[in-house]
């Protein structure tokens, strides 16, 4: 029986460790490097000139007189696409219609109707007849008016049942709409407005939140289903831009105006089928996903709704106390 000689066996298994430590070091780099081409091919190179008319003359905008929807119709137009555009008030709509002619000649039809009820497809499956659509943009979307606790949100039944209908049934009628005539050209593009707060629950906003992540889940499947007759279905995830919707006024580096989120976005259409759009935004989501633990975004997630809750409610108190001592006083 030999004696036990560790000098003997770490000379054994000193090659395989090398060859492992080798090989993994290798499948790092490689990894990185891939990860670099693929952010550089991204963010820098861009997708060239897929997104033009060649796609079908008309793109329509739902959501299309504010904010984000609002200059996916101008970076659209810039582009060369006829637009057809729909949102609820016909003289907002009327005057983004108008700016877009004088400003980039391009044509302009509009559909007013209030997604948040479900007998407007008519209307809108009328008004797309005959049109050659290549671009579908699904941005319409509401929102929480302050963050609050699920049973204390108010006239709740109502709440529900709007915000399902504006953020999740719109996007299964519009693409039930314009999806069938992309598929018939094998050529399309459909983009689906979700938000970075779809990729985990936000709580206090719960139901925004759980739409979203259905817009999200929604793209995804649809793209699989749908990649290989030529049509590109992306899901978009913004993180916050300076929007009415999210009363930010002042734009910075990581809360862009929506012109430039936009012009960033459409750059990564068919490039990624999940995208947040926006570099700054990209390393957001790549922190609050693979890097921080979900259970801490959740928390932080909620203590930063609960302070914005508390603010609210506090200014609103304010506001009332002072009309109610301005009402006295009269």
């Amino acid at each position: 029986m030999h004696p036990f000689n560790l000098e003997d066996m770490l000379r054994r298994v000193e090659s395989p460790l090398f060859w492992v430590g080798a090989f993994t070091v290798a499948s790092l780099a490689l990894w990185l490097l891939y990860r670099l081409l693929s952010g550089f091919r991204i963010w820098v190179l861009g997708n060239g000139q897929l997104l033009s008319p060649k796609l079908g003359k008309w793109a329509v905008v739902t959501g299309a007189t504010d904010g984000i929807g609002k200059s996916y119709t101008e970076e659209l137009a810039r582009r060369g696409f006829a637009l057809m555009l729909i949102s609820r008030s016909q003289d907002k709509l009327d005057d983004v219609a108008r700016s877009l002619e004088e400003q980039f000649k391009v044509e302009t039809k509009t559909i007013a109707v209030d997604f948040g009820r479900t007998d407007i497809y008519q209307k809108v499956e009328a008004g797309l007849a005959g049109l050659e659509i290549g671009v579908l943009v699904n941005n319409v979307g509401v929102s929480y008016p302050y963050p609050e606790y699920y049973l204390q949100i108010p006239d709740l039944d109502n709440f529900i049942t709007n915000m399902i209908n504006v953020n999740m049934t719109s996007v299964c009628q519009m693409t039930r709409l314009v999806l069938p005539r992309m598929v018939e050209r094998s050529k399309g593009v459909i983009l689906n407005i979700s938000s970075a707060s779809g990729m985990y629950p936000v709580p206090l906003l719960t139901v925004y939140s759980s739409t979203k992540a259905f817009v999200d889940f929604f793209s995804r499947g649809l793209q699989e289903e749908y990649r290989r007759q030529g049509i590109i279905i992306q899901s978009v995830l913004p993180f916050f831009v300076a929007t009415k919707m999210t009363r930010i006024r002042k734009p910075t580096l990581d809360k862009p105006t929506p012109e430039r989120y936009v012009a960033a976005e459409l750059t990564t259409v068919g490039l990624q089928s999940q995208t947040n759009g926006y570099f700054p935004h990209a390393v957001m989501g790549w922190l609050t996903t693979k890097l921080v633990p979900i259970s801490l975004v959740i928390f932080f997630g909620a203590r930063m709704n609960r302070l914005q809750r508390t603010g609210y409610l506090r200014r609103r108190k304010l506001r009332e106390q002072k009309n109610g001592t301005s009402l006295k006083s009269e």
